[in-house]
């Protein structure tokens, strides 16, 4: 773990309730991670009274005037030529040029993707950057990737997301040794598309850089089976928006069986301690904080809708992956899986380039 100070730009102008949410998570995180300080981008006239009216934040955060803000209706393409003066690319410039260790945003997810890429590259022997994160299991908690950032993957590029989400889970969820499944339509060796077995067959060689558990299925992830999973950014989004919208669900049909009846209320009140317990295990909150993972920096991508908690955890997230030193453990993974790739029979195929966004 460093021991030296983190600095962490802000996009101060970046999601649905900017920059109120932005400056609330800020001074909640300031107590949490002590040594932290905030390069925060913005309007000053709009970020000033809110850090004022917070005592002890300005002492650690820095406002740099940003002239524009990227919207939510911004393509990619336009942000990325357009809004050099908006909040989120000076923020991203700050981290690729090292006046901050890592960047933390809530805005435009193609976007932040776009600019970070632009500015920050990749990381040496990474070719793709995979959206992860992490969703609370029957055991603890899973890291998931990609979950959009690339629609279609090869053998290559899913080798590399395991590397990723393997070092992302040691850092994130303190694990040694994480157990990393492939998501296909079964957990037999001939089950799925020649890509992934393809990977599987990499991750199973003798010398690879994760501990490869094999293939997991969509039951497998709230199970709690791995601790993490990889799949292409197509069936990552598709599966994480249905896991979501099937808790949403479920809460709702509890809810509404409480109001059925005066007993149902009753019973309630006697199952609210329990029920509290619940809400704050699955609150969307506590895992709040997508990571770019595979970029030559630390992006951190908040979700758009959160409050200050949820953007208080991002920032949590951004921190850890500094001071636990993510970076130069990818770097050391990534070398490893070379090697195996590269000792395979037959010879795979030359690594892809990274395809442009639009």
């Amino acid at each position: 773990m460093s021991a030296a100070k983190v600095v962490l730009a802000l996009d101060g102008m970046g999601g649905d309730r900017a920059p109120d949410v932005v400056v609330d998570g800020a001074d909640i995180a300031r107590e949490r991670h002590p040594g932290t300080t905030f390069l925060l981008f913005g309007d000053p006239a709009r970020l000033r009274p809110l850090v004022d009216r917070r005592k002890g934040l300005a002492k650690v955060l820095e406002i740099v005037p940003a002239e524009e803000a990227v919207s939510a209706d911004d393509k990619p393409s336009f942000a990325l030529r357009r809004r050099r003066k908006s909040s989120m690319w000076l923020a991203v410039q700050a981290a690729a040029e090292g006046r901050a260790d890592s960047v933390v945003s809530a805005g435009n997810t193609g976007a932040l993707l776009a600019i970070s890429m632009f500015a920050m590259r990749m990381v040496e022997g990474a070719h793709r950057p995979a959206l992860a994160s992490f969703l609370p299991t029957s055991r603890g908690e899973v890291v998931m990737l990609d979950l959009g950032a690339n629609v279609e993957c090869d053998a290559d590029n899913l080798a590399e997301f395991s590397v990723m989400g393997s070092v992302f889970a040691q850092v994130l969820l303190g694990l040694d040794t994480p157990k990393v499944g492939l998501l296909n339509v079964g957990s037999e060796e001939v089950k799925g598309h020649e890509e992934v077995r393809l990977t599987a067959s990499w991750l199973r060689r003798q010398g690879s850089p994760v501990n490869f558990h094999g293939f997991v299925e969509g039951n497998d992830i709230g199970a709690g089976v791995v601790d993490v999973v990889v799949t292409d950014g197509f069936t990552g989004n598709v599966a994480l928006k249905a896991i979501e919208g099937t808790a949403k669900l479920y809460t709702g049909f509890v809810r509404d069986a409480f109001r059925t009846s005066t007993f149902a209320r009753i019973g309630y009140l006697f199952a609210s301690g329990a029920w509290m317990k619940l809400r704050k295990r699955v609150d969307p909150r506590r895992y709040n904080g997508g990571v770019f993972l595979g970029l030559d920096g630390v992006c951190v991508k908040s979700h758009g809708g959160t409050d200050g908690l949820g953007f208080a955890y991002a920032i949590g997230v951004a921190n850890d992956l500094v001071r636990y030193e993510y970076k130069n453990k990818l770097i050391e993974g990534l070398a490893k899986l070379r090697q195996v790739v590269s000792a395979a029979e037959p010879a795979p195929a030359a690594l892809h380039a990274s395809g442009g966004v639009e």
